[in-house]
C-alpha cells in the first residue's frame, strides 16, 4: 500500500484539476484525464478508474445543480445509449493502447467535422435518442465522448449554461456506469487496482467538483462555449499524436 502512495497522490491531484474543469465546462476534464490515466495504467484499468472517477464527479456535479436538469432529455439519452453497448459486447472488442489513443484524440475533431448544415438539437426528442446511442458507444471505445456529446448541446440556445452543465452529468454519470460494467464483464483481470488508487480518485473528484462552482457561476455562457472548445481541440491533437508514435514503434 505504502509503494502505491506516490501514485494516490499524483492521481489526486490529476483528477482534483480535471474535476475543476469538468466542473465549470461540463466536459474537457473527462477528456483531459484519460489521456492522464492512459500513460499510467493498462487499457482496462484506465477504463474502469476514469468511469468510476467520472461517475462520482458528474454524480456530485448533477447532485449540486439538481434543480436544473432536464430530466426529458436525461430520459431519451438513456433510451438511446443501453443499445450501444450490444455491438461491442457481439465482437468483445478492447482497443490497445494506441488505439484508444487515436480514437480517443479523434472524437474532438470527428464532432467538430460534421456539416454545418447539420444542426443537432438535444432538446428534440430524436436528436436525444441519437445523441445517447452515438455517445455512448463511443465512450466504450475512446473511454470519452465530451466533444461528441457537446455538439447536441451547443445549439441548444434555450438551455442555460446550469442547465447544460447539471444535464450532461447525468447523462454522462450513466454512461460511465455503462463502460465500467462493459470492461469489468470483459476484462476483469486487467481492471484491479489498489482501494487508495480508487479512494483518492473518489475524493479528489468530490472537491474538485464542489471548487468548480462557484467559477461556473461567474463565467458567461459565451466564453463558456470558447473556453470549451479551445480545450478539447488542444487536448485532442495531442491524444492523436500519441497513440500514432506509439503504432509506429
Amino acid at each position: 500500500m505504502f509503494a502505491a502512495l506516490p501514485l494516490s497522490l499524483l492521481l489526486f491531484g490529476a483528477v482534483l484539476a480535471t474535476s475543476v474543469i469538468s466542473g465549470i465546462f461540463g466536459m474537457a476534464g473527462g477528456l483531459i484525464l484519460m489521456l492522464i490515466l492512459a500513460q499510467m495504467f493498462t487499457v482496462p484499468a484506465a477504463m474502469v478508474l476514469h468511469g468510476v472517477t467520472q461517475f462520482f464527479s458528474n454524480g456530485w456535479r448533477a447532485v449540486l445543480w439538481r434543480r436544473w436538469i432536464a430530466w426529458r432529455i436525461v430520459g431519451l439519452y438513456m433510451l438511446g445509449a443501453l443499445p450501444a453497448t450490444l455491438v461491442p459486447f457481439v465482437v468483445a472488442f478492447v482497443p490497445d493502447k494506441a488505439v484508444m489513443l487515436i480514437l480517443l484524440g479523434l472524437v474532438p475533431f470527428a464532432a467538430l467535422a460534421l456539416p454545418e448544415g447539420v444542426k443537432f438539437d438535444v432538446t428534440k426528442p430524436g436528436h436525444a435518442v441519437l445523441c445517447g446511442f452515438l455517445v455512448a458507444g463511443t465512450q466504450l471505445l475512446a473511454g470519452v465522448a465530451g466533444p461528441l456529446l457537446d455538439v447536441f448541446f451547443v445549439r441548444s440556445t434555450t438551455l442555460d449554461r446550469r442547465a447544460v452543465v447539471a444535464t450532461k452529468a447525468v447523462t454522462q454519470a450513466f454512461s460511465h456506469t455503462l463502460k465500467i460494467g462493459y470492461y469489468v464483464t470483459l476484462a476483469a483481470a486487467g481492471t484491479a487496482l489498489d482501494w487508495d488508487v480508487y479512494a483518492a480518485a473518489i475524493a479528489a473528484a468530490t472537491i474538485g467538483t464542489t471548487l468548480a462552482g462557484p467559477l461556473l457561476e461567474r463565467i458567461s455562457n459565451e466564453n463558456f462555449r470558447k473556453w470549451t472548445r479551445v480545450i478539447v481541440r488542444a487536448v485532442g491533437a495531442i491524444s492523436m499524436i500519441q497513440g500514432l508514435w506509439l503504432l509506429t514503434r
